[in-house]
């Protein structure tokens, strides 16, 4: 029963959303439905429902994790648009409502997918739901990064379509039952083809990876951050990475129990890496701080790949690292949101004085910049030092000397583009912007996900901590 109502719930939700009429009384229901959708996530946390529908759907800790990362950025993103779609009022906000709740059901169906052709339809639920919120403020640049978006996604998802193709047939050429559901793949893995599994791995990996924004399959990236509203911004970084990542992570779960580990955990350090590189490459003088928090999006995936490719030692902080990039990429996003509409521009060069115009958007802004750049005493500092040590410990002692270079030029890149716009006197408002200035409904959702940033740096809950444990348990499948 959770199941579906988890699925059903944000379905009724865009329904009724698209027959209310106000466009001010239709933001008020997202927090509504995103607030019920949160308890049934809680629900599920404490009460771990069985699988259904033969096995097709369950919560294990992994997808949990990735669910109850989702559902609570999700809350918090439905809280801020009923503040921010009202200063929107002149522009209709029936397909952005409607669209955030088909996506909120669309990706919790990919965290409770266990049969990976039904997880392949839920992923590919998200994309088209999620780009008609790309092209929200209805430009040049907005149709642009939409068009982008849907067809390197598209392209992306098609690939991971073949490469479930492949996976079938290795069992088919194993002389086991085709199927693709996860628990009998992973019990069979040893028998699969080993050249079929490669190729379905390799297929797999580009097709999620282009969703999730590993480089150099993130293209889409900069552009579609950079021209959605905020709080889809918040949504694309924190909700459909996490979803791209937890397919990934079953597939890897799978190349992991077939036994040769060696192919798969080289592949996903090199692209980790080469996703770091990419994102210090261009976060370096970059003017525009919403495709720098896009890029930064490209650097911390480029993280948790690493993670999983060194395995034992890093994966606990591997799946904390997945719960925090979350929060603190919505608390930027969010933030980031309040800062454009105030100043008119996403030119960082022409934003200054954000503290004095904005003082709690900005000191927000500035906390989340520390955070996800892991400074103690926030969580990912937490993530971040376990990853790089489990990195050391693990081996690859060029891998982590790696990863810590990158991080430094990339904490160098934010902080020469973030900290000018923090200090300083505001300039002149002009035009439509003149007289936005921080509101409940906007500063709250941030702050809110900022106290628990800051708690989980100083306390990690033990039911929290359990999840997680158990979550890297299930990663460690290979002998």
């Amino acid at each position: 029963m959770i199941y579906l109502a988890l699925l059903l719930l944000p379905l009724a939700g865009a329904l009724i959303s698209w027959f209310t009429g106000s466009n001010l009384r239709r933001p008020r229901l997202l927090p509504l439905f995103g607030a019920a959708h949160f308890i049934l996530t809680l629900l599920a946390f404490m009460g771990g429902p069985k699988p259904v529908l033969s096995g097709w759907l369950a919560l294990d800790p992994l997808g949990m994790v990735a669910l109850l990362t989702i559902s609570t950025l999700y809350l918090g993103c439905a809280v801020y648009a009923a503040g921010y779609l009202p200063s929107r009022r002149r522009r209709s906000n029936r397909v952005l409502c409607l669209g955030m709740l088909v996506c909120l059901s669309a990706m919790s169906l990919v965290t409770m997918a266990h049969h990976l052709g039904l997880l392949w339809v839920a992923m590919e639920s998200t994309t088209l739901s999620m780009a008609p919120l790309i092209y929200f403020n209805r430009n040049a640049r907005s149709i642009e990064a939409t068009w982008k978006y849907l067809l390197i996604c598209s392209v992306g998802i098609a690939l991971a379509l073949l490469g479930l193709f492949f996976l079938a047939y290795a069992t088919l050429v194993a002389g086991a039952e085709t199927t693709l559901l996860l628990e009998p793949l992973i019990a069979g893995a040893r028998r699969l083809s080993p050249a079929w599994l490669n190729a379905a791995f390799i297929f797999l990996l580009v097709g999620f990876g282009t969703k999730m924004g590993l480089a150099p399959l993130h293209t889409w990236k900069p552009d579609a951050y950079g021209e959605a509203p905020g709080l889809v911004g918040a949504l694309l970084s924190g909700g459909l990475v996490n979803c791209a990542l937890l397919g990934i992570i079953r597939v890897y779960q799978i190349c992991m129990a077939a036994g040769d580990v060696r192919f798969y955990q080289q592949t996903m350090i090199g692209m980790g890496l080469l996703s770091m590189a990419f994102a210090a490459l261009f976060m370096l003088r970059q003017t525009d701080f919403k495709r720098m928090l896009a890029y930064s999006s490209v650097e911390h995936v480029g993280l948790l790949a690493v993670a999983l490719g060194v395995g034992r030692g890093a994966l606990f902080a591997a799946l904390f690292h997945l719960f925090n990039n979350g929060l603190t990429k919505g608390v930027l996003f969010l933030t980031s949101g309040n800062i454009h509409r105030s100043y008119g521009t996403k030119n960082a060069e022409q934003v200054r004085g954000v503290l004095q115009r904005l003082p709690f958007t900005g000191g927000l802004f500035l906390a989340g910049f520390f955070a996800i750049t892991g400074s103690p005493p926030f969580s990912p500092f937490l993530s971040e030092f376990g990853i790089i040590s489990g990195t050391f410990g693990g081996g690859h002692p060029l891998v982590a000397a790696l990863m810590l270079l990158f991080l430094a030029i990339i904490f160098m890149g934010m902080a020469s583009t973030i900290l000018p716009m923090m200090m300083g006197s505001a300039p002149r408002e002009s035009g439509t912007v003149v007289g936005y200035r921080d509101r409940f409904f906007t500063v709250a959702p941030p702050l809110a996900l900022m106290v628990v940033i800051l708690v989980l740096g100083i306390w990690l809950p033990e039911p929290l901590r359990r999840l997680l444990a158990d979550g890297a348990r299930l990663l460690e499948v290979a002998p």
